[in-house]
């Protein structure tokens, strides 16, 4: 059995006893829709904390009015099974009014880093990311916190965040995991058809090509134009193709330290993220 809790009240209590024996705890933020990419980050919790918590709640703050928090997939059962199966120890699952009670209105801003990229084109979205991550940080206080590298941008705005706000917790990336196909694991890919699903490949694959090629010297300008050509042969609108310094994402145009290739593009009306780490040669 996998216990379940909803309340902050009811979280501090079930943590309780684990802090008291001097246990390690862990914590995994997640919006549910649960994949192979968030088990992963149950594995890899589990091998630095005694004890690992995931919260499963879809975040409407986060949601721009013209996105899909509506359609956004919620399977509660399987998302259950799949955390037991992992081996994590408690669930919350917190409702839109325990996080957000009647009169609250603080919020937090996470600076000019969440200006650029996803927040240029989701402009907001990451106020709501770090607003939701502060109060789940702080609820549970865990040792550690882990997410996935394939939102990257988030990543670096929650380590950042923390960090300013000196809130005693270290953030742990996990490296994307991928499907057989290559597809970077979404909870959006369930709304691929099989033709977009195929066509969808192309941002891995146009990702992986550019990585290899920046990191042979070719030129970046370059490079970053026949990926693009590429993602629009493929079907995609794309937001952006960039290639960035890996902590400040800035853009990067000579390779002289590690940087990250990101992407943002739709096929459909499915709109996909994916990133590569592009070190120096």
């Amino acid at each position: 059995m996998l216990p379940t809790v909803s309340t902050v009240r009811d979280l501090r209590l079930s943590l309780l006893p684990w802090r008291e024996a001097g246990e390690t705890v862990a914590l995994i933020p997640t919006m549910g829709a649960l994949h192979k990419g968030h088990a992963a980050l149950v594995t890899a919790a589990r091998k630095v904390a005694k004890r690992t918590v995931t919260s499963i709640f879809l975040n409407p703050t986060q949601f721009a009015p013209n996105e899909d928090l509506s359609k956004y997939p919620r399977r509660i059962e399987a998302d259950w099974k799949l955390l037991v199966e992992a081996g994590c120890d408690l669930l919350y699952t917190p409702s839109v009014e325990e996080m957000y009670p009647e009169g609250f209105s603080a919020a937090i801003d996470p600076g000019p880093l969440a200006t650029i990229l996803e927040g240029a084109h989701r402009p907001g979205h990451f106020n709501g990311v770090a607003t939701v991550v502060v109060k789940l940080l702080l609820q549970a206080m865990p040792d550690v916190a882990f997410f996935g590298e394939k939102d990257y941008q988030q990543l670096l705005i929650i380590r950042r965040v923390a960090r300013d706000l000196d809130i005693p917790v270290h953030i742990v990336g996990i490296p994307i995991v991928r499907d057989e196909d290559g597809l970077a694991c979404s909870s959006r890919n369930i709304y691929l058809s099989p033709d977009e699903r195929m066509r969808a490949l192309a941002l891995p694959r146009s990702l992986a090509e550019a990585a290899q090629k920046i990191f042979e010297g070719q030129d970046i300008e370059a490079v970053l134009k026949d990926g693009l050509k590429h993602l629009a042969a493929a079907g995609f609108t794309v937001d952006y193709l960039e290639l960035a310094d890996a902590q400040t994402l800035a853009p990067v145009r000579e390779l002289k330290a590690p940087a990250r290739l990101l992407a943002a593009a739709r096929i459909g009306a499915t709109r996909l993220i994916d990133n590569r780490a592009v070190d120096r040669p």
